[in-house]
């Protein structure tokens, strides 16, 4: 009997062990758009970006809906899975329940909304969003929650290694590239992307007054060539003049990055390229095993992009020969990789480490 016993405690020693080190931070918590709602949309009554319905989710577990702009799996589920975590949680989802009093956020929350941006007027076309102010503000109560659960001591530590992920501000982009004349002629382009930054700027100095230290920005992509942008231009090529703007915009968002690295003692972060990683998969899709560039998976109409993923509309048999699975969207696959590059990329994509280094620097 001794024999046996003695493997089966070599075997759960193992476990535990390999668990322990698969876990890269003990908590992630997600602000963004749509990019990363896990499905805060589907509480807000107003709202008119919601995912709640098929065809989304179609591959996710359970093959249901969520609330995710997505036929599977966004971009924070995979960043989750790469930390060792589950997936974050929309924050409306918790405290909408009768016990929420009781709900536990120690393992990381999501606050991301679809329709987001950086600035508070973003949501306006889609009625109801937490907008990246609320998001922060939410995060606030979730501080507090956590001080009481853990402690003053120990909630700043359990913070100071978590990861805060932000995803945000392609809206902000197309809102300005969509609007009238006379909106433009009130705000260059160059004021524009300084604002945001500045907005920015401000929202995560508030973060780290809350215990954020490590925090993973990624830019924006390239979202002249989504779907519904090609589908405005002739010739069904990228609208060079939105991608522009993301580009414009990334520079100062590393710009700021680095300032503040010198401002915040403590604070270390990962910034991540989602542009060109998104333009390499647009120009040399076949290196990635995608077939599909332009169109979107789910839609109808030209480039399947007439008319959004509702329930009416059709889908692709083979999601992961695309890029896109709606007007705007990665479909599972495509995020699959922007988070394979998010957290192991070379300094090429990632400044000045990538994710995983970021979760090993010492708090």
């Amino acid at each position: 009997m001794g024999l046996p016993l003695t493997c089966l405690f070599i075997v759960f020693s193992y476990l535990f062990i390999f668990s322990a080190a698969a876990k890269l931070a003990p908590a992630l918590f997600v602000f963004g758009d749509s990019l990363v709602d896990a499905g805060n949309n589907n509480h807000l009554k107003l709202s008119l970006a919601k995912a709640n319905f098929p065809h989304n989710g179609v591959d996710f577990p359970g093959k249901k809906p969520t609330g995710r702009f997505s036929n599977g799996k966004n971009v924070a589920d995979f960043l989750a899975e790469k930390l060792g975590l589950p997936s974050a949680p929309p924050y409306l989802s918790l405290i909408s329940k009768p016990n929420h009093t009781n709900a536990s956020f120690v393992a990381g929350v999501s606050f991301a909304s679809g329709g987001a941006g950086i600035f508070d007027g973003t949501d306006g076309i889609l009625k109801q969003a937490l907008t990246l102010k609320k998001q922060v503000r939410c995060y606030a109560a979730v501080h507090e929650g956590l001080v009481q659960e853990l402690g003053s001591a120990g909630a700043q530590v359990h913070l100071s290694k978590s990861i805060f992920a932000f995803v945000i501000g392609s809206l902000d982009i197309l809102g300005y590239h969509g609007s009238d004349s006379k909106t433009r002629n009130k705000t260059t382009p160059q004021q524009l992307v300084d604002s945001m930054a500045a907005t920015l700027k401000e929202e995560l100095k508030t973060m780290y007054n809350l215990g954020a230290r490590k925090f993973a920005m990624v830019g924006i992509g390239a979202v002249g060539c989504c779907p519904l942008q090609r589908k405005k231009k002739r010739t069904k090529e990228c609208n060079e003049e939105a991608n522009h703007l993301s580009v414009k915009y990334n520079e100062q968002l590393k710009s700021l990055l680095q300032k503040l690295k010198t401002e915040l003692k403590g604070m270390s972060y990962s910034y991540f390229d989602a542009y060109t990683v998104l333009l390499n998969l647009i120009q040399k899709p076949d290196s990635y095993g995608f077939k599909e560039v332009k169109a979107a998976c789910c839609g109808l109409g030209d480039l399947n992009a007439d008319i959004p993923c509702l329930p009416i509309a059709t889908y692709c048999s083979n999601r992961k020969d695309h890029i896109f699975w709606d007007l705007y969207h990665p479909t599972e696959a495509a995020a699959s990789i922007l988070v394979q590059n998010i957290v192991d990329g070379t300094e090429e994509y990632t400044f000045p480490m990538n994710v995983r280094q970021l979760a090993a620097v010492a708090a």
